[in-house]
């Protein structure tokens, strides 16, 4: 399988994703986390670093339950407001429906 080359805005969310999951982490240690995880440290620091831009969904929720963080306050803070579809819902708030 070909994978497409990232854009720059692609590899800029990744940072920025990167940035927020080493402030989140703070002093506690990269192997920690990523144990707590369930991912390597070696996959943590790629993550971090920009380096694995596009993590799989359930490597970003892993991590971010185990830095107390919610996909709700990741998404906003990682995708550019044109890709958040929609008003942002407050935690544990339902989508209406018509």
């Amino acid at each position: 399988m070909v994978r497409n080359p990232l854009t720059p805005e692609e590899r800029r969310r990744g940072e920025r994703l990167g940035e927020l999951l080493r402030e989140a982490r703070g002093g506690r240690s990269m192997v920690a986390v990523a144990a707590s995880a369930g991912i390597s440290a070696e996959t943590l620091r790629k993550i971090e670093t920009g380096r694995a831009p596009t993590p799989a969904f359930f490597t970003v929720a892993a991590l971010a339950g185990a830095l107390g963080l919610s996909m709700d306050e990741l998404l906003p803070r990682c995708a550019p407001v044109s890709q958040v579809s929609g008003p942002l819902l407050e935690p544990g708030e339902l989508p209406l429906t018509a």
